[in-house]
């Protein structure tokens, strides 16, 4: 038999009832009873009958109430089972993260939660399911979401320099026009839509494979797209193909979107017909063209996936007209939600030039 414990004496019966009269945990106020009883002279076993417990249980209490008063009876989260991984293993995950996997060595050109899983066993010899991954890196900040377009060789530099002296290249044109004309950044480009159309993600029950119609036909038309993100306004066209003529068409369609009395920046790539000698910029626009090989500093690359992963992708055009139709509506569902132009389109480097 275990030695019995006794209590300790700076507490009696009567101190006892009336924490716990007013404890507002009722698993301490049922302790606190049951030891008043034991201060009164009850046994062991009366005070297990109060506390609705075993005798192990009351003499741990004891044991709690002796080391630590009152609040030793105040149940508390434990703690659970030691993390797996420690911080330094969860730097050098996030850091595999942000690298990206190699091709060659990992088999893959994107993680997944089992690649991730393999990749700290071959790093670290620790051995995690993919939910316990999930959580892991969750809890380090980091969440599915889709890529930004960039070119597959980019210039660190081009960027930054662009970047810099935007607010420079938009102060000479504003020097060219009279006194007070007030400046509106627009960004240009666009997009093919056709019936051989992208599959966005999708939920589905884990296990299963969701499927979805893929047309192979080839018909397409093409989403001439500008916006002001500042002002949360966009113009559009739908046409046939990308010509210096359509773009004609299109530099119109911005003029007639420009605020009266304003002069529209109109930053767009360096394609072909963007730059064609018969290409006729209305007097209320002048063109500012983007660096070679910079996707990713022209927000309207992600107008296009917001459309595709929303409204566009994954549905079968069944003729020509049809994706017009569906082009069109998609493009004015996105003129009346002046909001998302302004999530997608805003760049704090491109603010309050």
């Amino acid at each position: 038999m275990s030695k019995a414990v006794g209590l300790r004496a700076d507490f009696d019966a009567d101190a006892l009832r009336r924490l716990a009269r007013t404890s507002r945990n009722a698993g301490q106020s049922r302790r606190l009873l049951a030891l008043a009883a034991i201060y009164e002279g009850a046994s062991r076993t009366q005070a297990s009958r109060i506390g609705v417990v075993g005798l192990q249980t009351v003499r741990d209490w004891v044991l709690a109430f002796n080391a630590a008063g009152p609040d030793g009876l105040i149940e508390r989260k434990k703690p659970g089972p030691r993390p797996k991984l420690d911080d330094a293993q969860r730097q050098a995950l996030a850091h595999a993260i942000e690298e990206g996997p190699d091709l060659q060595r990992h088999g893959v050109v994107r993680w997944r939660l089992k690649d991730l899983a393999a990749w700290l066993f071959e790093r670290f010899g620790i051995s995690l399911d993919e939910s316990s991954v999930g959580r892991e890196v969750k809890r380090m900040g980091y969440a599915k979401l889709s890529a930004r377009p960039r070119h597959h060789q980019p210039d660190p530099a081009t960027l930054t320099a662009f970047k810099k002296n935007l607010p420079a290249h938009v102060s000479v044109i504003r020097a060219r026009l009279p006194a007070g004309t007030p400046l509106e950044l627009w960004w240009q480009d666009e997009a093919r839509v056709g019936q051989k159309n992208t599959a966005p993600r999708r939920w589905a029950r884990k296990g299963r494979r969701p499927s979805a119609p893929k047309d192979q036909r080839t018909a397409s038309a093409y989403i001439f797209g500008a916006i002001c993100p500042e002002k949360g306004k966009g113009a559009g066209l739908v046409l046939p193909r990308c010509d210096s003529e359509a773009m004609n068409l299109h530099l119109v369609e911005i003029s007639r979107s420009v605020a009266p009395s304003a002069h529209a920046v109109l930053i767009l790539d360096g394609a072909g017909w963007h730059t064609a000698h018969d290409l006729v910029v209305p007097d209320n626009i002048t063109l500012l063209p983007l660096p070679p090989c910079t996707p990713e500093l022209n927000p309207v690359e992600n107008v296009w996936q917001f459309m595709r992963d929303n409204w566009l992708g994954d549905r079968i055009f069944d003729t020509y007209e049809d994706i017009l139709d569906q082009c069109c509506e998609a493009w004015n569902k996105l003129i009346v939600q002046p909001w998302t132009i302004m999530s997608l389109g805003l760049r704090e480097w491109a603010c309050r030039l």
